[in-house]
């Protein structure tokens, strides 16, 4: 099963591969937003990632349409556009040798989607070289992965990333994180607490669980945009669009 919905038109691999390690995934299929039960209730939250409905006022934040991210001095916020469909999909910040990369998600009304994609994760990697260790962090249940990766000089070599994850009324947020942050957890803190002061702003539409919900570029606002499908994303790959806040 695939970790989330993409793009047919698209080269798929996992999300947690890089380029020398990709795998074909099967698109989900049959599942549905919504549901009978008692929703996931994000007032209940005592700290973030927030959503839109509960977030604290008073924190500067850009506006990246499905994401509301807050501004760090010195970060630069890079944005993953897929070039065959023009769509935002990703926000990368990167601060002092490390970078935090996340995406928002539709997810079930009445439960998390954050364990089971996390043992997708963990699969997906350790079948194509790397290894995954499921371990508590800030945000709950979180992997330490060792992803494989090409060296300069044709070898095999492993870079460490984190994956974190939030599951939100009827959204999921995913982060990653790489460089000396993953392994560093004093080099983590600022990339911690810039995952956990962001907005997740969901809207109304009807999308099925893990329709990627889309981003804009800074300064263009939050737009109206049919459901979209994840396309491939690569932890390790810088996007073309670059935003400096100081």
């Amino acid at each position: 099963m695939g970790l989330f919905r993409r793009d047919a038109r698209t080269r798929d691999t996992e999300d947690a591969v890089t380029d020398d390690t990709s795998e074909a995934l099967e698109p989900l299929v049959g599942e549905t937003d919504g549901a009978d039960d008692a929703p996931i209730d994000g007032a209940s939250r005592t700290s973030g990632p927030w959503d839109v409905a509960d977030a604290p006022e008073g924190v500067a934040r850009v506006d990246l349409g499905a994401i509301h991210l807050p501004g760090v001095p010195g970060m630069e916020l890079r944005m993953e556009i897929d070039k065959s469909t023009g769509t935002v999909s990703a926000a990368q910040v990167s601060l002092d040798g490390s970078t935090l990369q996340v995406q928002a998600f539709a997810a079930p009304r009445t439960e998390g989607i954050w364990d089971e994609i996390r043992e997708e994760i963990a699969e997906s990697v350790t079948k194509q070289g790397g290894s995954a260790d499921d371990l508590p962090g800030p945000f709950g249940r979180e992997l330490l992965a060792r992803l494989p990766v090409r060296t300069a000089e044709g070898r095999t070599g492993h870079r460490p990333a984190r994956f974190v994850g939030t599951d939100g009324p009827r959204w999921f947020l995913r982060g990653v994180i790489t460089g000396k942050a993953a392994v560093d957890p004093a080099a983590a803190t600022v990339l911690e607490d810039l995952y956990r002061a962001i907005v997740v702003v969901r809207g109304d539409e009807a999308r099925a669980p893990r329709d990627l919900l889309a981003l804009t570029l800074p300064g263009q606002g939050t737009a109206a945009t049919p459901p979209v499908e994840a396309p491939t994303f690569d932890p390790m790959t810088r996007g073309p669009e670059i935003t400096e806040i100081r």
